[in-house]
């Protein structure tokens, strides 16, 4: 027999999905097809009592095949059940029971009334749906979660969804199913339409020999949980639906030991379905029966033990945490510098030689704080450090608080020291050169060469001229601090490429004069140097060297053109060839030599 029975719960597990939805639930489609036209017919009614009672927390259309249980738990006078009136549920807070005979059913019955169609009003509070649970009166419990919802703010939607996925769970497992109990915001009245679900399936594993018990629970949770998204499917719900699966034998050592997951599932939850397990255990734990065993008592009383340890471990992770709080900040400020982050051990000194000394953006005192909690991490890394009080913690919280802010303003000094170094630097660089290409001449001076020799004469490309002269407007600015990062990095990026400019024409100038065959070219509104060689001719338009050759110009490099001056033997006696000319002419158009 035993046999039998354990290849009837593995059977079951292996076997294939076998339910029917049609059988075990009703889809939220097929029941608004039946009753739109009721709905319809129901909307002005259901307007008229939410702005009457809106407090209540769902009024829907109970289905047509639980209109006879209802009836009859009601008693209702056969004169009224020829009617065939369209069943209501009208759910309400608990706090509101006390006004429905005086208040609300009245209220309600003269809706009914006005609405002119047969209606007859079930008004119950979630405690009454709850109830049914404990009563074992699961169909009723069923038929509020599959009633047609004409108004809900979360309560019957919640109910639908665990209603569906119990009858999914039940068609696939049938007598295995030792309880199925709901918990959670949904008994505490508090769900609304994004509340999460939560469950309890228990599995009576009692007759199961030939697999072991954690891989049987491996498979059923994996089962179990499978429904769970053809239940929020059909329930046609937004609400999460959070299953715990449960061996029958496992919770029974939890509650003998009163563990508080189990104290606290079986004294607030409410069985959608129960086999005689879980109300019994509920019973119990009500009458005072269920004691935790003397290894449980000495397992909870360990708890207390454990305080100490506990409490001082975190609080030296707290100080390793205010640790790092501390030094990131200052390798940040070391990366401002364009330095590299330097490692902990090596963070004091590089601190101070670069923000201290060289920067001045950081003080003796916040170096000294910083060698203090590197020095404390570092006896807690190498265990002398045992102990960290709350005092000393709260200490420390607060001068690091200090601290960062103190580093707030050292970013502010350094960044604003950067941007004014960069444009001193990048200002005295470029002046340099126009120094060098035109002589000591003052600012205004250089620039007025540098437009009419360099510019207008098509030596340099136009766009340069703007960044010249942004860059001694960026160095007035940096005088009053109105130079963002952003606004410097810009500039240093176009100076980096006008830099590279007035150095190439530099060098271009050194590497051709006047006596190695350089003739001057304008075309158009630009103008180039045609460069004779022994070799071949070359012509030179800003920063592109070209080779003139018998088909026309070719790309050619600064090697290549450095190679030809070099070679040539007599530079004041290079020849210009007529081929050059007419080659000229066909890839400029008409030009005039400056010679």
């Amino acid at each position: 027999m035993e046999d039998k029975k354990s290849a009837g719960l593995n059977e079951q597990i292996s076997s294939p999905v076998n339910y029917d939805s049609k059988k075990d639930v009703q889809s939220p489609e097929k029941t608004a097809g039946e009753i739109e036209k009721a709905k319809k017919e129901l909307e002005d009614f259901k307007k008229k009592v939410v702005k009457k009672f809106p407090f209540i927390h769902s009024l829907s259309v109970l289905p047509a095949q639980s209109s006879k249980m209802f009836e009859e738990e009601e008693g209702l006078l056969p004169e009224d059940i020829k009617k065939k009136p369209t069943h209501l549920m009208m759910l309400i807070p608990e706090d509101q029971f006390k006004n429905v005979s005086k208040k609300i059913r009245p209220e309600m019955i003269k809706l009914a009334n006005e609405s002119k169609q047969p209606l007859w009003i079930h008004i119950k509070t979630e405690v009454d749906v709850w109830n049914y649970g404990l009563d074992s009166k699961y169909e009723f419990v069923d038929a509020v979660g599959m009633s047609y919802p004409l108004y809900d703010k979360g309560l019957l939607s919640s109910l639908r969804v665990a209603s569906i996925h119990k009858n999914l769970v039940l068609r696939k497992f049938e007598k295995y199913v030792a309880s199925y109990v709901v918990g959670g915001s949904l008994i505490r009245g508090t769900a609304d339409k994004d509340s999460d679900v939560d469950t309890f399936v228990i599995i009576d594993d009692t007759d199961v020999k030939r697999m072991p018990r954690l891989q049987l629970l491996d498979k059923l949770r994996g089962i179990i949980h499978d429904y769970i998204r053809e239940a929020t499917a059909l329930a046609g719900v937004k609400n999460i639906l959070n299953v715990q699966v449960w061996l029958l034998t496992d919770f029974w050592e939890r509650v003998k030991d009163a563990e508080s997951i189990a104290y606290t599932f079986i004294r607030d939850g409410v069985p959608m379905y129960d086999r005689g397990t879980f109300l019994p255990w509920k019973l119990l734990l009500k009458m005072g029966k269920i004691k935790p065993s003397p290894e449980a008592v000495d397992k909870f009383m360990k708890v207390g033990e454990q305080n100490e340890p506990i409490v001082k471990r975190k609080m030296i992770d707290a100080m390793v945490d205010i640790y790092y709080g501390v030094i990131t900040p200052a390798q940040a400020l070391m990366m401002l510098t364009g330095n590299e982050t330097p490692a902990p051990k090596e963070m004091v000194a590089a601190v101070r030689k670069i923000l201290v000394e060289k920067e001045k953006v950081m003080s003796q005192k916040d170096l000294k704080f910083l060698e203090s909690v590197i020095k404390l991490y570092k006896d807690h890394e190498h265990g002398k450090l045992k102990n960290f009080s709350g005092k000393n913690l709260d200490e420390l919280l607060k001068e690091s608080g200090e601290y960062n802010k103190r580093l707030k303003e050292s970013r502010k000094k350094l960044e604003t020291k950067l941007i004014s170094d960069d444009a001193l630097r990048i200002y005295d660089e470029v002046f340099d050169l126009l120094k060098k290409e035109f002589g000591n001449k003052g600012r205004e001076s250089l620039v007025e060469e540098f437009e009419t020799e360099l510019v207008k004469k098509g030596k340099i490309q136009r766009r340069y001229l703007p960044v010249l002269k942004n860059i001694i407007k960026i160095k007035q600015k940096v005088r009053g601090g109105k130079v963002s990062h952003t606004e410097m990095d810009n500039v240093k990026k176009m100076t980096a490429e006008l830099i590279r400019e007035l150095v190439d024409y530099s060098q271009r100038k050194e590497l051709i004069s006047m006596e190695k065959g350089l003739i001057q070219v304008s075309f158009g509104n630009k103008r180039g140097e045609l460069v004779l060689t022994d070799s071949c001719a070359f012509f030179v338009e800003g920063d592109r060297i070209m080779k003139v050759g018998l088909k026309g110009f070719t790309i050619s490099t600064q090697k290549d053109f450095e190679k030809a001056i070099t070679n040539t033997k007599d530079r004041m006696k290079v020849k210009l060839d007529s081929k050059v000319l007419e080659i000229l002419k066909k890839e400029l158009g008409d030009f005039e030599l400056n010679i």
